[in-house]
């Protein structure tokens, strides 16, 4: 993640530039030689602390609930889901979604965080990121950035974005733990959480 962080953040960057944005970015490279030379090697890093401390909530959820879930259907039978003590794959896919759901909702302020302190520094990204005629917020580090953007915009921005940004993750979770458990059944591994 570390190693490829300046992408994201010039992704981020790059995806909120529009035809009317005063400054243009040409591509990755042109971003990210800019914003070393605009605004130093450190920019390049803006926002990876909360990516960082939000790995640890997301991953550790996704696999603790998909786990409970899985194993709580298998012993309980609940909904007559398990046959020969095996879910089948459409049930893995929801309990993959569950868990993603789950994982994604709580990382998410996390995730809203680090792509605000991603667009601190950037001049012109003032009237994106707050509008025309309104002043451009500068955060002191992560808990600056929680704090104003809470007491600038209420808790719910904490949360702006959380719908699309599930309709592209829940998927992507559910298949990756199908997978997950396909390649554990190919290579005859068991793994157990207890």
């Amino acid at each position: 993640m570390s190693a490829t962080y300046p992408m994201d953040m010039v992704r981020g960057r790059i995806t909120v530039q529009t035809e009317k944005s005063p400054y243009q970015y040409r591509g990755m490279f042109h971003a990210l030689g800019t914003v070393y030379r605009e605004e130093g090697f450190r920019a390049l890093y803006r926002g990876w602390l909360p990516s960082v401390i939000g790995v640890v909530p997301y991953v550790g959820l996704n696999f603790a609930v998909y786990e409970s879930l899985k194993d709580w259907l298998l012993q309980s039978n609940a909904f007559d889901l398990a046959k020969d003590n095996e879910l089948h794959v459409v049930t893995r896919l929801g309990c993959g979604a569950v868990a993603g759901t789950i994982g994604q909702t709580v990382a998410y302020p996390l995730d809203v965080v680090r792509r605000r302190m991603q667009m601190v520094g950037w001049s012109h990204a003032a009237s994106i990121v707050t509008g025309e005629g309104k002043e451009a917020l500068q955060y002191n580090g992560m808990i600056d950035a929680f704090r104003k953007t809470v007491r600038h915009e209420g808790f719910g921005a904490l949360y702006k974005g959380l719908v699309p940004n599930s309709v592209k993750v829940v998927p992507s979770i559910a298949i990756a733990f199908v997978t997950y458990e396909a390649v554990k059944d190919v290579l005859g591994v068991e793994m157990r959480i207890d």
